[in-house]
C-alpha cells in the first residue's frame, strides 16, 4: 500500500485511475480545481470503492471516514496548494493527470494550455522535490507522434506534434527528460495514451466534459441520447478504408489498470525513466465507432461531415509490445464492450453529473 497524490483526480482518467488505486489497496491524496470536472465524481469513486464519505470543508474538499480518500480543491500551478500536502503526510508518488487535452481549443489558446500544462507540471516537480518525492507517472499522449511515418507507432518514434496540445505535452516529456538526469533517484513514468472512452461498466462514473465536448465518443453518445441532432465527422477524405480518421481506442478501465500497473514498477524496481505506450494495438475508423456504438445502444446517430480539423492526423495506433514486456499490461475489453459500458453510463446520466 502507497500514499498517493493524484492531480486532477476528478477528471476522466483520473477518477477511474481512482478507483482502480484505491481497490488495489492505496491511499489517495486528489488535488483538482474542477475546471473540467465535478467534485461528484470522486464521490461515486468513493461508493464504488465502499468507502464512507465524511464531509469536512464542504463539497469539494472532504474526506473518506478511514481517510483512504483525501480531497482537497486547488491548482497544480499552485505552489500554496500543493506544499501543504507534501508536508502534512509521507506522499510516495504521484499520478499526474491535471491539464487541458482538446486539440481544437489548444489552437485557439496556445497561451492557456502552456500555462496549464507545462507551468503545472514545473511546479508540481517543485513541490515534489521539496517535499522528497521523486516517483511519477505523467499522463502523456500520442499526440505527440505528430503524422506517423508508420504505424502502428512504437516509443522510439519521431516526436513531432502537429499542435499546441501535442507541443506541450512534448516540452513536459523533455523536462521529465532533464529531471530524471538531475538527481540519481527519480523514478519516472511517461505514457503515452492513445483514445481513452467508455466508462466504468456499473454506469456511475463516467466522462462529463463541460461544454461541447472535444471527443468523438461523448458525442457519439449525445447524439444517441437525443442531446445532440447529428454526428460532424471531421473529414471523409483521410487515406483510410472509409475515408474517415483511424484510431486506436482504449477502455478508461484498461488505461487505469495501465497506470496501476506502471506504479508498481517503478515502486519495486531502480530508478528509471520508463516511457510506454497504453492502446490496444487496434484501429478502428470513426465510422465503425460509429456502427458498433448503434449496435450497443440501439439508436441511429446522424451523421454530418465536415472539412477536416487543423491539428489532426489520418491514422494513430499503437504499438503496445513494450508495456506488455514490461509490465504485463495490455488491453482486455473490445470495441463492444467500450460502446457497451459508454452507452450504460449515458444512459444512466443523461446529464452527467449535474443531474
Amino acid at each position: 500500500m502507497a500514499n498517493l497524490l493524484i492531480t486532477g483526480g476528478a477528471g476522466f482518467i483520473g477518477s477511474h485511475t481512482c478507483l482502480a488505486l484505491l481497490q488495489a489497496g492505496h491511499r489517495l491524496v486528489v488535488l483538482d480545481n474542477f475546471s473540467n470536472s465535478q467534485p461528484e465524481a470522486l464521490r461515486r469513486v468513493a461508493e464504488l470503492a465502499a468507502l464512507e464519505p465524511l464531509t469536512t470543508r464542504g463539497y469539494a474538499c472532504w474526506a473518506t471516514a478511514d481517510q483512504r480518500l483525501i480531497v482537497h480543491q486547488g491548482d497544480v500551478r499552485a505552489r500554496q496548494d500543493l506544499d501543504p500536502l507534501f508536508a502534512t503526510a509521507r506522499i510516495d508518488g504521484v499520478l499526474h493527470f491535471a491539464g487541458l487535452k482538446a486539440v481544437a481549443d489548444s489552437i485557439a489558446q496556445p497561451l492557456q494550455y502552456w500555462d496549464v500544462n507545462v507551468t503545472g507540471s514545473v511546479c508540481l516537480l517543485q513541490a515534489m522535490a521539496a517535499g522528497g518525492c521523486r516517483t511519477l507517472v505523467f499522463s502523456s499522449s500520442a499526440t505527440l507522434y505528430g503524422h506517423p511515418e508508420r504505424v502502428p507507432i512504437p516509443e522510439e518514434a519521431p516526436i513531432r506534434p502537429i499542435n499546441p496540445y501535442g507541443q506541450t505535452k512534448a516540452a513536459v516529456e523533455q523536462l521529465l527528460v532533464d529531471v530524471a538526469a538531475s538527481h540519481p533517484d527519480w523514478r519516472i513514468a511517461r505514457l503515452r495514451y492513445f483514445n481513452p472512452v467508455a466508462a466504468h461498466p456499473s454506469g456511475h462514473i463516467g466522462e462529463d466534459p463541460h461544454g461541447i465536448p472535444s471527443n468523438i465518443f461523448p458525442l457519439i453518445s449525445q447524439v444517441a441520447m437525443g442531446r445532440r441532432p447529428v454526428l460532424e465527422v471531421f473529414g471523409n477524405d483521410w487515406p483510410s478504408a472509409d475515408g474517415t480518421g483511424v484510431r486506436d481506442y482504449i477502455h478508461v478501465m484498461d488505461l487505469a489498470e495501465g497506470h496501476g500497473a506502471a506504479l508498481a514498477l517503478l515502486l519495486a524496481e531502480a530508478p528509471q525513466l520508463l516511457t510506454l505506450n497504453l492502446g490496444s494495438g487496434q484501429g478502428h475508423s470513426v465510422l465503425e465507432l460509429v456502427r458498433a456504438f448503434a449496435a450497443a445502444s440501439g439508436q441511429p446517430i446522424p451523421i454530418h461531415f465536415s472539412a477536416r480539423r487543423p491539428g489532426d492526423s489520418a491514422v494513430s495506433i499503437a504499438d503496445p509490445g513494450a508495456a506488455a514486456r514490461r509490465m504485463g499490461w495490455r488491453t482486455r475489453r473490445s470495441l463492444g464492450q467500450i460502446c457497451r459500458d459508454g452507452w450504460a453510463w449515458q444512459q444512466a446520466n443523461p446529464q452527467g453529473y449535474s443531474a
